[in-house]
């Protein structure tokens, strides 16, 4: 087994909240990231993308945590945050609270 991939908080600047098909609940929760983001000013790009449409130069990948392997395998320099609830996820609330604080994204993946 590798060695996690761990983003300095410093050299995040795209995040791709990634789903299977691109539509409804993921959008929303791409939205509420990208709220979340712009309240604690983090100068970061979030996208929505499904899964196997993740554009390159991606940093983190926020998924639902059935698609981790497969976002993993897409974009193996990401980090991947999975998550379980599209709405208040505590993963969702912490990546933004980790690059906030200035801390290192380590890969769950």
């Amino acid at each position: 087994m590798s060695d996690p991939v761990v983003k300095a908080a410093a050299d995040v600047r795209l995040i791709v909240f990634a789903c299977e098909a691109g539509m409804g609940s993921s959008l929303m929760g791409a939205n509420q990231l990208r709220k979340l983001c712009k309240k604690a000013k983090l100068d970061v790009t979030v996208v929505h993308a499904p899964v196997q449409q993740i554009p390159d130069g991606v940093d983190v990948i926020v998924t639902h945590q059935s698609m981790a392997a497969s976002a993993k395998a897409k974009a193996p320099g990401a980090a991947i945050v999975p998550f379980m609830m599209f709405f208040g996820d505590p993963a969702v609330k912490g990546l933004v609270e980790t690059l906030k604080n200035n801390n290192p994204v380590v890969s769950a993946v």
